[in-house]
């Protein structure tokens, strides 16, 4: 069996159904004047570290709730709660409180009929299959398939934001750690 082949079909699907007038919602929400905080669980928490350090790379202050240098997230901040069933206990609660500070929750989910959609201002859907989700279909293990759709469309985003900013790559490059 030829897996690369049907999980890039499954992905290009996934990326194929995400509404772009929502990714440019997102993009025109977010703001070098703006804290981002970045809050996810699991294997979307380790996405959600990468759109952080890609943030980063863009010249954004952003930070990944729970890390030790993190600081308190506050009113006029910026949170993108990522939880693919949009169910996640953890997620749902650092979202609710953030929102409750007056902070603006931008939700990320499979689902847009979720409790994290529904407590957020704003919101991003990647229709990729879940764990728990049995209503879309992937050869693929647990919630793979809205993972690795999540990352590129997290990434997207950034290339769209680089557009606002007219940011190049040189310019990310000065923000890459370079040791050598």
């Amino acid at each position: 069996m030829k897996v690369l082949s049907k999980i890039l079909n499954e992905v290009n699907d996934v990326v194929n159904n995400v509404d772009e007038n929502q990714m440019d919602n997102i993009v025109e929400l977010i703001s070098k004047d703006k804290r981002i905080f970045i809050y996810g669980e699991g294997r979307s928490g380790f996405v959600g570290r990468c759109f952080a350090m890609r943030l980063m790379h863009l010249g954004y202050a952003v930070y990944v709730v729970g890390e030790t240098i993190t600081p308190a997230i506050n009113e006029n901040d910026i949170i993108v709660a990522i939880s693919g069933s949009g169910e996640t206990s953890l997620v749902l609660n650092i979202a609710g409180k953030a929102r409750d500070k007056g902070t603006l929750v931008i939700g990320v989910s499979s689902k847009e009929d979720s409790s994290l959609i529904k407590i957020s201002s704003s919101f991003l859907i990647v229709p990729g299959a879940t764990k728990s989700d049995k209503s879309v279909k992937s050869i693929q293990l647990l919630s793979s398939l809205f993972d690795q759709s999540l990352h590129i469309v997290l990434d997207a985003i950034c290339l769209k934001l680089s557009y606002k900013d007219k940011l190049d790559n040189e310019e990310a490059i000065k923000n890459h750690v370079n040791l050598e």
